[in-house]
C-alpha cells in the first residue's frame, strides 16, 4: 500500500509555494510583477521589481535568473521568461528612463505595500529611515569595490543614513559589471544610469584607487566607522598544464577587462578558449568580435569531421576568413554551467564547441609561439564521493591547432592588501572568515561582501550579499539589531478566471539581432520584448500565489475535484495511506476525527508541483467546499538595541 509524504501548510509552505520568489536571493516577487504585466499595469510591475533590488535595470539584462530555473511552469513546457519581462518594464520606468536625481523621489511617491513583500523591500527602508542625502556629520563607511555588492551595500547604507564612500580600482564604477560583462550584453549607458541613481542618494565613488597602493587599509579603518570589502573575483584561475606560461596564453578575465576599457588587444587567427561557464562564453564571443571579419556561411556537422575525434562539437560551425574561435570544456553539453542562451547565441556566431575534453599541454614551436593545445577525452568528472576529480583517456589525445589561448576556468579575489596586522583570519580557501549573519570578519569593523563572502556567484547573489553587509554595519555602528516578523493573509478571490488558453501558450523566445550584425562590440544582441510579446508571455504565469483551499466541514468527498483536474494533482485517499510515524500529521487526524477514525475516513491530498491554478476544482465542487485564495505576506522590519552596546560611530 502506498504511503504519501504529506505536509501541513504553514507560512513557510505558502511562501515556498511561490518558487520564483523563494529562489531569488533578494526575494523579488517575480510572480507579482509578471502578473502585473499580464494585466497591463507596467509601472506597478516596475515598482515590484525595483522594490528589493537596487540594480533591477541591470538584472533585467544580465541576471542568470534563478527565478526562471525554479519556475513551476518549467515542469509543464518552459519557464516564464522572467528576466526579459523585467527588462521590458525597467526600460520604460527604471534608471535608464528616469533622471538619477529624481528616481528616489519617484520611488518614494509610488511605493505602496505589496502582496508578497520580503525583507529587502525599499518601502521598508523608507518607512524607517530618512530618504534624503546623508547628513555631513553622519558616520562614513568605506566600501572597497564598486561592483554589484559594493553598489548594493552603498545603496542600503545611504538609506540607513550613513555616508558611503566607495573605493574602486578601475577608472569607472561598476566593477565586474563593466569590465567583466561584455557591452553586447550590457549597454554602458545603462550601467552609467544605474550607478548615477545610486550616487544621487549621497554615495561617493572614488575611482582609480587601489587599496594597498594608493590608500592603506589602516588608513581606511582610521578614517571611516567601518570598512566593507567587496573585492570582486578579478583574477583568472591558472591552468596547471605544461606550456601555459609565455606569449599567446592570456587570462580570460584580463582579456575582457582590456576589451571593456578600450585597450589594444592582439589575437591570433585561431583562438582556443578553455572553460565551460558563462564567463567562458563572454570570452569566446568577445574574441569572435575582436578577431577580424567572418564569412558566416554555416556548415553542417558532417563537414566538421576533423573535430569529431571527441565527444561533442557544436552542430553549427562557421567558416571564418580571418579567425576561428573554439571553446573547449571538461563538461558534457548537459553538464555545462553556461546559460543555454549563451550557448545558443555562441553557436549562431560560429563558436566551435568541444565538450568532454581536458587540456593536457599548450604546444609551442621552436620560437615559443603557440601552435595548439593537446586535449584528452574526459572519462569522468567526479569520484565516487561526488568530488571534482576528472579522469582522462590519455591513449586518445588530440590537438586543436591555434595561435592564441584564452583561459577562463574560474576566478579568484586578490587580497594582497590584507596583512596580518589587520587581524582578518582566513579560511582554507584564503578567503576572510566572517560571521555568517553580520558578515564581519575577525578584524574589528571590517566586513566582507560579494565574492569574498560567497565565492564567485551570480550578480543577484552579490546584490543580496551587499545588502546583508549593510545591515551588519548598521548593527556595528549603532547597536541596532535588525530582525523581521512576518504577517500572512489569505484573500478569497471571487469569480476567479484565467486567460483563455494560458496553459498551452508556448514561451516567447527573446528576439535577437542577426549574427551578421553582431561584429561590433556595442551591438546589443537581445532586442527584448515589445508590448504584445510581453503581455502574451506574462499571461503564461501560473500565478503560484493563488491556492486551492479546502473546507473539510463542507466537503462531501464526492471526488469531483479530482475527476475534473487536468493535471491529476488531486487525490482522494483513505487515512491509512498516511505515514504513522508522522506525529504532527497523526495529531491533526486525531484532532479532526478523534482517536477512533472510521475505517472509511478519507482525505484529499494535493501535489502542488503539478497544479496550474485553473480553478476547475472550485468550479466543479457541488458543496462550495473549495475556494481560490490569494496568499499575501509582509515581512516587517524590526529594530532592537542591545542594552549597554557601545556605538562605534
Amino acid at each position: 500500500m502506498n504511503q504519501f509524504k504529506l505536509r501541513i501548510p504553514d507560512l513557510d509552505y505558502w511562501r515556498e509555494n511561490i518558487p520564483c520568489q523563494s529562489a531569488c536571493p533578494v526575494q523579488t516577487d517575480a510572480r507579482g510583477y509578471v502578473r502585473a504585466i499580464a494585466a497591463g499595469r507596467f509601472e506597478e510591475a516596475y515598482l515590484i521589481a525595483r522594490g528589493p533590488n537596487p540594480l533591477a535595470s541591470i538584472c533585467g539584462r544580465v541576471c542568470a535568473a534563478p527565478c526562471e530555473m525554479a519556475c513551476r511552469r518549467g515542469a509543464i513546457d518552459a519557464p516564464i521568461s522572467i528576466r526579459a519581462l523585467k527588462r521590458f518594464v525597467t526600460s520604460a520606468h527604471g534608471a535608464e528612463a528616469t533622471p538619477p536625481e529624481a528616481l528616489l523621489t519617484y520611488l518614494e511617491s509610488k511605493l505602496t505595500e505589496r502582496q508578497c513583500e520580503g525583507r529587502e523591500e525599499l518601502r521598508q527602508f523608507m518607512a524607517n529611515h530618512p530618504t534624503s542625502a546623508p547628513k555631513a556629520d553622519a558616520p562614513s563607511v568605506a566600501i572597497v569595490g564598486a561592483g554589484p555588492a559594493g553598489l548594493a551595500c552603498a545603496h542600503d547604507l545611504a538609506l540607513f543614513g550613513f555616508r558611503p564612500v566607495i573605493y574602486e580600482l578601475e577608472d569607472r564604477a561598476a566593477g565586474m559589471l563593466y569590465v567583466g560583462v561584455p557591452e553586447y550584453r550590457l549597454p554602458r549607458d545603462l550601467i552609467q544610469a544605474e550607478v548615477a541613481s545610486i550616487k544621487a542618494m549621497g554615495v561617493e565613488i572614488r575611482c582609480n584607487v587601489a587599496v594597498g597602493r594608493d590608500v592603506t587599509l589602516d588608513a581606511l579603518r582610521e578614517e571611516h566607522a567601518a570598512v566593507v570589502l567587496c573585492v570582486g573575483a578579478k583574477k583568472s584561475r591558472a591552468l596547471p598544464v605544461p606550456g601555459v606560461e609565455g606569449p599567446g596564453v592570456l587570462p580570460g578575465i584580463d582579456f575582457l577587462r582590456d576589451v571593456a576599457l578600450g585597450r589594444s588587444v592582439t589575437l591570433g587567427k585561431t583562438i582556443v578558449v578553455i572553460g565551460g561557464g558563462s564567463v567562458s562564453y563572454d570570452v569566446a564571443r568577445s574574441a569572435w568580435r575582436t578577431s577580424g571579419p567572418m564569412d558566416t556561411e554555416m556548415v553542417a556537422p558532417e563537414q566538421t569531421a576533423a573535430h569529431m575525434a571527441y565527444e561533442d562539437v557544436s552542430s553549427v560551425a562557421a567558416r571564418q576568413s580571418q579567425g576561428e574561435v573554439h571553446l573547449c570544456c571538461l563538461e558534457s553539453r548537459e553538464q555545462m554551467l553556461a546559460d543555454p542562451m549563451d550557448i545558443r547565441e555562441g553557436e549562431e556566431e560560429g563558436i566551435v564547441r568541444h565538450n568532454s575534453v581536458g587540456p593536457q599541454e599548450v604546444l609551442r614551436d621552436g620560437d615559443g609561439k603557440v601552435i595548439g593545445v593537446r586535449f584528452a577525452p574526459v572519462l569522468s568528472l567526479f569520484d565516487a564521493d561526488g568530488r571534482f576529480s576528472p579522469k582522462f583517456d590519455m591513449e586518445n589525445t588530440h590537438v586543436v591547432e591555434c595561435d592564441t589561448v584564452l583561459v577562463a576556468i574560474g576566478q579568484l579575489c586578490d587580497l594582497s592588501f590584507l596583512e596580518e596586522r589587520h587581524g582578518v583570519a582566513l579560511d582554507p580557501r584564503g578567503y576572510p572568515k566572517h560571521n555568517p549573519e553580520s558578515l564581519m570578519t575577525s578584524g574589528d569593523g571590517i566586513f566582507v561582501s560579494g565574492d569574498l563572502q560567497t565565492g564567485p556567484r551570480l550578480i543577484i547573489d552579490a546584490v543580496a550579499s551587499g545588502k546583508k553587509a549593510a545591515r551588519g554595519v548598521l548593527t556595528y555602528i549603532t547597536g541596532k539589531t535588525v530582525s523581521f516578523g512576518a504577517t500572512e493573509l489569505h484573500i478569497d478571490i471571487e469569480d476567479y478566471r484565467r486567460e483563455q488558453g494560458y496553459e498551452t501558450i508556448p514561451r516567447a523566445e527573446i528576439e535577437t539581432i542577426a549574427p551578421g550584425q553582431r561584429r561590433e562590440m556595442s551591438a546589443v544582441v537581445e532586442s527584448g520584448y515589445g508590448e504584445a510579446e510581453a503581455l502574451r508571455e506574462a499571461s503564461r504565469c501560473l500565478d503560484c500565489g493563488v491556492n486551492t483551499i479546502f473546507n473539510g466541514e463542507r466537503c462531501v468527498l464526492c471526488g469531483g475535484c479530482a475527476d475534473v483536474c487536468p493535471e491529476l494533482c488531486l487525490k482522494l485517499v483513505s487515512l491509512d495511506h498516511t505515514d504513522p510515524n508522522d506525529e504532527t500529521l497523526q495529531a491533526l487526524i486525531r484532532h479532526v476525527v478523534g482517536d477512533g477514525a472510521p475505517s472509511d475516513a478519507s482525505m484529499i491530498i494535493k501535489d502542488e508541483t503539478r497544479c496550474i491554478r485553473c480553478g476547475l476544482c472550485a468550479e466543479r465542487c457541488p458543496a462550495d467546499a473549495i475556494t481560490m485564495e490569494r496568499f499575501c505576506f509582509t515581512e516587517q522590519t524590526q529594530y532592537s538595541v542591545t542594552v549597554g552596546d557601545a556605538s562605534h560611530g
